[in-house]
């Protein structure tokens, strides 16, 4: 963030105001963890802070502290549609473009109040006055800790802030995996570890808290993985009936796509889920290496996100999705 933004931004949060905190649709670890963090902090300035998220978030994510106070566009668009109308300023958080949430765009484009962005996606709208945008960041909860620093604010950062943090960085980063990870990335985690966050329990709260239903579900994606060796190319699909026989809920099917990824020799993977009460096909590609998925998914899908990591979607069947996919694997040569 330029420095006569940072300086007008801390000038107008000195004085106490009803702020919301959007993250993107079907939000993440990152996204949940940087908003609710945001949230905590802004409190500490006597602000009114709300988290309203586009949709429900995952289950495993809602033993992070406040997760109760978290308001859900879809469940409530009345009154959620109320306090963005009311809010003096708003925080769209892990994401840089107004349509990632979906429905709520409507309402957030009519909005006439200041916009302030902090993500690390590439190629961002210019709808926030406000903006830190940095794609050399692995995780957006690392900006916020970076935001909260540059605001000469760290001193606030307490247990809590820490622990929403640390989620957002440990689920971003495939546990410190991925390229983005950097030695200043284990610095502010040992930071927040000093400051209490439980290293141990927060993990096991992310990924072991699989329902029978969802290894059920995982072992159907990867009986129907493919695999396509001379493109270096992985991909599975899991159709409408498939989630109704496995009694799919949110979140159930976060991760598997790195399955395909895991694979030796391949460099490109991606799952396409059926939804058909939104008549959408929803797909997740990661790569390995320099192809950039983020690109393909813009092309192609309809999506976007990071050079290893990002989303799309189709109207077409998922048979149709399918075929496509196919016939454009040795057009690129992942």
């Amino acid at each position: 963030m330029k420095q006569e933004q940072l300086e007008a931004l801390a000038h107008l949060l000195a004085a106490p105001k009803k702020i919301a905190i959007i993250p993107h649709r079907s939000p993440d670890g990152d996204a949940m963890g940087s908003t609710i963090a945001m949230y905590h902090f802004l409190k500490k300035g006597n602000h009114l802070p709300t988290v309203i998220a586009p949709n429900d978030f995952p289950e495993f994510l809602a033993w992070m502290p406040a997760s109760d106070k978290v308001l859900v566009y879809e469940n409530d668009r009345a009154e959620t549609s109320k306090v963005l109308q009311e809010a003096e300023l708003v925080f769209t958080l892990d994401f840089n473009a107004l349509h990632r949430t979906g429905e709520m765009e409507k309402v957030l484009s009519q909005l006439s109040v200041p916009f302030v962005m902090i993500d690390h996606h590439e190629k961002p709208d210019n709808y926030a006055k406000y903006v830190y945008s940095d794609t050399r960041f692995g995780s957006t909860c690392e900006m916020v800790y970076n935001f909260i620093s540059m605001l000469g604010q760290k001193e606030k950062i307490d247990q809590t802030i820490a622990t929403c943090i640390y989620t957002g960085i440990l689920t971003d980063s495939g546990s410190f995996r991925f390229p983005k990870t950097t030695g200043n990335t284990h610095r502010i985690v040992a930071e927040l570890i000093d400051l209490g966050v439980n290293n141990s329990e927060i993990p096991a709260l992310l990924f072991d808290n699989n329902s029978y239903h969802s290894l059920q579900l995982l072992g159907r994606a990867l009986e129907n993985m493919v695999v396509i060796p001379e493109h270096n190319t992985a991909y599975t699909s899991l159709s409408q009936a498939e989630l109704d026989t496995f009694h799919y809920v949110k979140g159930d099917t976060e991760g598997i796509v790195n399955y395909g990824l895991s694979i030796k020799g391949i460099r490109f993977a991606a799952i396409f889920i059926e939804h058909r009460d939104e008549n959408i096909i929803k797909i997740s590609f990661r790569s390995q290496g320099s192809f950039d998925v983020n690109q393909f998914a813009r092309d192609h899908f309809n999506g976007g996100g990071h050079i290893n990591a990002a989303g799309g979607k189709s109207n077409l069947s998922l048979a149709e999705t399918v075929e496509k996919f196919k016939k454009l694997i040795p057009e690129i040569h992942p």
